[in-house]
């Protein structure tokens, strides 16, 4: 007889047995936790109170700053600019950390401290795995001691002949009104800021640079807002002979067109067909990326680029120094307006003329719009005056521009010279240059002074020519009622009204640099 199992009525062993965790007790405080996973058979309070992650990692540190120009050293050698409670200074003070690489940041704060304390303090929460499965989150605070070191090129600045690369501006002419107008470009663009020195010479002005880049990205501007010429040299200073890497100090000459506004230009006759077919006794009203030039008796301009002109360079035939002050009889508008520029006859008497005889002159200007009869006008008297020049000895040669020579070209309204008493309501900034160790001469100070007067009053009747600079309020200046009662005590009741800047074509200082003015 068989004995059969019931199969279909069996139940799983497991089903029967209920499963239970193995439970152990911390070691510590003797609360159970499971065997399985607890780590170190200690339980979780247990474990955060023992067990120390940030053990390995730097609580003090020391920030080395620059005094002169507020960078911080990045080790090994690279200095970086960070504002205070930036993100770069705190990147700065996680990477002085040594062993906060081996784990893993979750968050980093700075801990507000005095400003005169010289101490940074940050709050950093971590994670990293205790024992095996078991990864912990801290949070401690860390401080840094700020200590102040000079940066190599502060330290350069303070030495005489640690320049590595020098921009030599040059030009040609008696006066400095053409680099009065570039330093003002110059500071409107901050082009001067990686200058370590800037140093004023005979006919021009040097720049010196720390670095090669500098330089190149200074001459690169020059070239985009003046008609300038560049040659480049370098000098060996040294070499290492086992390595065979040298050192250079680099000169980048940039020679200035020597044609400036208001001078009188005798062009070749040839180039004067090449850019337009102008005629070859022309006025320069405009320096800019190229030399910009007018006929005054038809209005035609034409530009001179700098390829152009270096391929044939030329001197101009007369400069502001030659202007004679002419006063104007009559004036009669004939012909078309070209922007600021109008056409007109005028009849004009030579100052110096006046109760002496009665010899005038018609001629046509470009000035019809500013001019009127009394006015007084400065231009070149062509009638009488020897000039030593090729191009203007062809003109009078040649038959077909001999007989448009005039007797006289003006160039510019002029203004009475402004009263002592009376100050501008505005100003502008200059550049911080070495000066020599020898003193100027007196004859020299009072030609800068002289040129730098006649520069602001061409700013204040060319609102063109102040389009690209910044001007600023003057706050130094006399009041209206005090203007009004040193001009009653005046005897020549003339003033240079016409010269007057608007408001609102001027900066205030506080609000160029960011700051709110305070005064009212």
């Amino acid at each position: 007889m068989s004995m059969d199992v019931d199969s279909a009525g069996s139940v799983p062993l497991s089903a029967i047995r209920p499963t239970t965790a193995a439970t152990i007790l911390c070691y510590n405080c003797g609360a159970p936790i499971d065997g399985t996973q607890s780590a170190g058979a200690l339980c979780s309070d247990c474990l955060k109170l023992t067990v120390d992650i940030t053990r390995g990692i730097e609580k003090e540190g020391i920030l080395l700053m620059c005094r002169d120009c507020d960078r911080w050293l990045s080790p090994p050698s690279q200095w970086v600019v960070a504002a205070p409670e930036s993100r770069e200074l705190l990147a700065l003070c996680l990477r002085k950390l040594r062993g906060l690489s081996k784990s893993r940041i979750v968050d980093a704060s700075f801990i507000w401290t005095e400003p005169h304390s010289r101490r940074i303090k940050l709050k950093i929460t971590v994670q990293q795995e205790a024992f095996q499965g078991t990864i912990l989150q801290q949070t401690f605070d860390v401080e840094f001691v700020q200590q102040f070191k000079q940066c190599p090129d502060c330290a350069k600045s303070y030495t005489h002949n640690t320049w590595r690369a020098v921009v030599q501006v040059r030009q040609k002419v008696p006066h400095k009104r053409t680099f009065l107008y570039l330093e003002q470009l110059i500071l409107k663009h901050g082009a001067h800021k990686d200058t370590i020195n800037i140093k004023e010479v005979h006919n021009g002005i040097d720049f010196y640079f720390s670095q090669r880049n500098h330089a190149e990205k200074f001459v690169d501007f020059l070239t985009s807002v003046s008609p300038v010429r560049t040659k480049k040299s370098q000098e060996l200073i040294s070499m290492d002979i086992h390595t065979s890497s040298r050192s250079y100090k680099f000169t980048y000459s940039c020679e200035l067109v020597p044609v400036c506004k208001d001078d009188l230009v005798a062009l070749p006759v040839k180039l004067a067909k090449q850019i337009g077919n102008i005629s070859p006794l022309t006025l320069c009203y405009r320096i800019g990326t190229a030399v910009n030039l007018l006929d005054p008796n038809t209005l035609q301009v034409s530009d001179l680029s700098t390829p152009i002109y270096w391929r044939t360079p030329f001197a101009p035939l007369a400069d502001v120094k030659d202007l004679v002050e002419f006063v104007v009889m009559d004036i009669e508008p004939i012909g078309p307006q070209k922007g600021r520029f109008l056409l007109a006859e005028a009849t004009i008497a030579r100052a110096s003329d006046l109760g002496v005889n009665d010899t005038t002159y018609l001629v046509r200007t470009h000035l019809g719009g500013v001019l009127h009869a009394g006015d007084s006008v400065m231009g070149y008297h062509l009638t009488g005056t020897q000039f030593n020049n090729d191009n203007f000895e062809a003109i009078q040669e040649s038959k077909q521009y001999s007989s448009t020579i005039p007797d006289v070209i003006l160039v510019k309204k002029h203004y009475t010279a402004r009263r002592k008493t009376k100050a501008r309501n505005w100003k502008l900034r200059r550049m911080a240059k070495e000066e020599s160790e020898m003193k100027p001469r007196k004859q020299d100070a009072d030609r800068e002074e002289v040129d730098y007067e006649q520069f602001l009053q061409d700013l204040e009747a060319d609102p063109e020519l102040r389009e690209g600079l910044k001007m600023y309020r003057n706050r130094d200046a006399l009041q209206p009622d005090a203007v009004a009662d040193a001009g009653d005590m005046e005897t020549d009741g003339e003033d240079d009204d016409g010269l007057e800047i608007p408001m609102e074509q001027l900066i205030d200082e506080m609000e160029d640099m960011g700051m709110e003015d305070e005064e009212d």
